[in-house]
């Protein structure tokens, strides 16, 4: 039983400290703000090949 207090106290001391340090980056860390553009590409349907054009894969 010793053994398992030990194991489980030392766990909790790591735990502790991962804790300690992600509540440190929060408060002594500012992220510097900076502009992300990312271009999307738009896939515009060709006009013609709708289904209402018959060019769907539907047939009955």
């Amino acid at each position: 039983m010793p053994t398992l207090v030990r194991l489980l106290t030392v766990l909790a001391f790591a735990a502790a400290a991962v804790f300690a340090g992600m509540a440190a980056l929060v408060y002594l860390v500012e992220p510097t703000p900076r502009r992300i553009v990312v271009d999307v590409p738009l896939n515009l349907p060709v006009p013609g090949t709708g289904v209402a054009a018959g060019g769907g894969s539907l047939q009955p």
